[in-house]
């Protein structure tokens, strides 16, 4: 493995280990400290992970483009801004950042480190909630991208921001954010058996973004340098 791959393994395994922890960790504070109203736990939630997305991106984007997100990743690839040889080991340090940052959580929030979401999540309505949620971050992440780095990370951090309240999935859009949210049963969690349904449903969202890009021959502008 080359040194370059190494260096975006190490990016995107640190940067999805840090979403995860924004994610689980918003969710089980805004949990017991709501009294029971989960509306205002989701809307802490949603604002905490947010406010984490901007500067993360911020941060990463410049050593690996700060995606962590297989379906962003694929993409990339895609549109000819990563070899398709780094795919892969991103993907894995994606997922593999994923479990890193849920466990942490469960280490500062003084919960079991391993274990296994009840939370029942599955359904037409829900997977159909991914599609369009992952459709969405995808269009947000290409149409903006000409912008520069800052404007694309407000622009995503304020779309998951809204799109945790206007999908009824509350928007994972990730596959790698789904598998971590297997091992926990809190807040964020997911069964896993409703993950599947999640990840094909993200990845059909990618697939449609990918052809209809093909059909209008959308292509992105040369990054500036």
């Amino acid at each position: 493995m080359n040194k370059r791959i190494t260096v975006l393994m190490a990016s995107e395994c640190a940067a999805t280990a840090f979403l995860l922890i924004a994610v689980v960790g918003s969710g089980i504070a805004a949990e017991r400290l709501s009294g029971g109203n989960v509306a205002l736990a989701l809307l802490a939630n949603a604002v905490v992970t947010g406010c984490a997305l901007f500067p993360l991106i911020l941060a990463f984007a410049p050593i690996s483009g700060a995606h962590m997100n297989p379906v962003v990743t694929i993409a990339a690839a895609a549109f000819k801004r990563l070899p398709w040889a780094a795919v892969a080991p991103m993907v894995a340090a994606q997922v593999a950042g994923g479990l890193i940052g849920v466990w942490i959580t469960h280490v500062m929030f003084d919960l079991p480190v391993v274990q296994f979401s009840q939370h029942i999540r599955t359904g037409p309505a829900l997977w159909c909630a991914e599609i369009v949620a992952t459709v969405g971050l995808l269009g947000t992440i290409l149409r903006c991208d000409s912008y520069g780095v800052p404007l694309t990370a407000g622009a995503v951090a304020a779309y998951i921001t809204g799109a945790y309240w206007f999908t009824a999935s509350t928007s994972f859009a990730n596959p790698a954010v789904t598998i971590a949210r297997i091992l926990t049963d809190t807040f964020a969690g997911i069964r896993p058996l409703d993950a599947p349904g999640f990840i094909g449903a993200q990845l059909a969202a990618l697939a449609l973004v990918l052809a209809v890009a093909k059909a209008v021959r959308f292509t992105l502008p040369a990054q500036s340098k």
